[in-house]
C-alpha cells in the first residue's frame, strides 16, 4: 500500500506541475512588470473558460495530493 501511494503521490506531483505551467499568464504586458500591476488592483476579473477550467483542475489535484500525502505520513509512523 505505501509503494502505491508513492507511485500516486510522484504521478500527481508530475501532472500538478504540468498544469501549473500551463495556466495563462495573468500580466497583460511587459509595462506591469515594472508598475507591479498596479492599474489592475482593485479590478476583479473572472476567470473563464480554458482559465476557469485550469484552475478547478489545478485546486483538485492540490487536494488530492495533499490527500496522498497525509495518508503516506499515517502509514510511515506504523
Amino acid at each position: 500500500m505505501y509503494d502505491i501511494l508513492i507511485a500516486v503521490l510522484l504521478i500527481l506531483s508530475a501532472v500538478l506541475i504540468v498544469s501549473i505551467m500551463i495556466q495563462p499568464s495573468k500580466q497583460d504586458s511587459a509595462a506591469s512588470a515594472f508598475t507591479g500591476g498596479g492599474d489592475e488592483l482593485f479590478e476583479r476579473r473572472k476567470a473563464r473558460g480554458f482559465e476557469a477550467v485550469m484552475q478547478r483542475f489545478t485546486g483538485v489535484m492540490i487536494g488530492l495530493w495533499l490527500l496522498v500525502g497525509f495518508a503516506l505520513v499515517v502509514l510511515s509512523t506504523r
